[in-house]
């Protein structure tokens, strides 16, 4: 099952830094949630595993990152991650990059990706997915901004001890319906009332 997004955010600091942080793959391990880093093998490829757990199920996929784009002057970055299920399902995915310079000093980082999925956690539907999906990158935002706009702080660094160990998905589910059940009530209440 394929899924995709796309995202924009800011990052209160310059365009440099950031550029710097997205290049470095033990930085950004730290801010991705069940994420960890094994091996650089090069300055363009990583190897590494993300843990996700699914109540009593826990899944973990080991793999490979490449980095296939790098423009420096148009900071852009594109990369392919591969990656293998123990219980025998894979994950493959492009994920691109582009930062701007904002005129208040600010960074902003536009993200998409593509990912097809197969193996035990698709039980759980494409919907619940692509509701995890997204608190997944809201996760790593908030910990990328910690990093970023107060590396010295305790905030960051507790951030980032948080992103250590697997993702916990059942809590992210329960938020994903929450927010599906809002979302159907919303619409539901401004419906105007038919004679």
């Amino acid at each position: 099952m394929a899924i995709g997004f796309r995202q924009t955010f800011q990052v209160e600091a310059p365009i440099d830094a950031v550029w710097r942080f997205l290049l470095d793959p033990q930085q950004v391990a730290t801010c991705m949630p069940g994420a960890e880093l094994d091996e650089v093998v090069d300055d363009r490829t990583f190897l590494g595993g993300v843990q996700v757990k699914v109540g009593a199920i826990t899944t973990r996929y080991k793999g490979r990152v490449r980095l296939t784009e790098v423009d420096e002057q148009g900071y852009a970055v594109e990369m392919v991650a591969e990656g293998r299920e123990t219980g025998g399902g894979t994950a493959k995915g492009t994920l691109s990059g582009r930062l701007r310079s904002l005129s208040d000093g600010q960074t902003e980082v536009v993200a998409e990706a593509t990912v097809d999925l197969t193996g035990r956690v698709m039980q759980v539907g494409r919907g619940m997915i692509d509701g995890v999906s997204n608190q997944l990158f809201q996760q790593f935002v908030t910990h990328t901004k910690a990093r970023l706009e107060a590396p010295s702080s305790a905030a960051a660094a507790e951030l980032a001890a948080r992103g250590a160990g697997p993702i916990r998905v059942l809590p992210l589910i329960l938020q994903a319906i929450w927010s599906a059940i809002v979302r159907f009530l919303r619409r539901l209440f401004r419906r105007p009332a038919t004679p």
